[in-house]
């Protein structure tokens, strides 16, 4: 299952190239808050979403990745994220590849740490925009809710300014198939558009009705707009491990 589901992972980032973008979001799916959690090594999947803004900014995104552990030390879940976009009647292009490490495992009653590296880059000249590197925590608790908090640091290197990332996110599993999210995040530093470091807040519902798919519906604000505001409509489809225990049974969350 392993070796297909990443040539079909492969074969999808190959028919999305043309859907690039301007903005790296963090993993699952359009939230812009990570978890701690990373899949079993040899699992795979493919996120992908349409966001539109009220102020006519729109984006397309595809987003592979897989879990996979070639050293037998430790499994790291491997991206690449790709997006089309449209800011201010703009067109652009980017690809983010990203590398996340489960450190310290999650569980009912205490911490959970991950961390993750990425970097954004221009996909018609090469240029490089972004480097950041990120801390996921969540703290579970319960079968059924969690916290997650994040906190890093980002180098826009377009402006060659560093900015201080944060956010924190609330999950609630209420069914066996849905699933309610809301989060607040940002960057903070110095920036010529006040918007760049405005606070935003976005929440969602994921509907899980098997283990390879779901699909969520997302409102609220991104870093990128000017403060309008955004309705994303997300889909993931998994390869999980055969004879693996689902997902949502081992990490509670869908």
């Amino acid at each position: 299952m392993g070796t297909r589901a990443a040539g079909a992972v492969l074969a999808a980032a190959i028919a999305f190239g043309p859907c690039l973008a301007d903005e790296a979001r963090a993993a699952n799916n359009a939230y812009a808050v990570d978890a701690a959690d990373i899949g079993e090594t040899g699992s795979c999947k493919i996120e992908s979403w349409l966001s539109s803004a009220t102020n006519t900014d729109f984006s397309a995104v595809a987003n592979p990745s897989c879990v996979v552990d070639p050293f037998k030390i430790k499994p790291v879940e491997l991206s690449l994220l790709t997006n089309r976009a449209r800011s201010d009647g703009e067109w652009s292009t980017s690809i983010a590849p990203k590398a996340k490490v489960n450190l310290v495992p999650t569980g009912v009653g205490r911490l959970g740490v991950s961390a993750y590296v990425n970097a954004s880059f221009d996909a018609l000249t090469g240029e490089n925009l972004t480097i950041a590197a990120v801390i996921p925590a969540t703290y579970r608790l319960s079968e059924t809710m969690r916290i997650n908090l994040n906190g890093g640091w980002l180098w826009d290197r377009t402006t060659d300014r560093h900015f201080a990332l944060y956010g924190i996110g609330f999950d609630w599993k209420f069914t066996d198939t849905l699933q309610w999210t809301i989060e607040a995040f940002g960057q903070a530093g110095s920036a010529d558009t006040p918007s760049t470091v405005r606070p935003r807040v976005q929440t969602g519902l994921r509907y899980r009705p098997s283990e390879i798919f779901s699909i969520d519906v997302i409102l609220g604000h991104n870093i990128t707009g000017e403060g309008a505001t955004w309705l994303t409509i997300g889909t993931t489809i998994r390869f999980p491990v055969e004879n693996a225990q689902p997902e949502h049974k081992r990490t509670g969350h869908l």
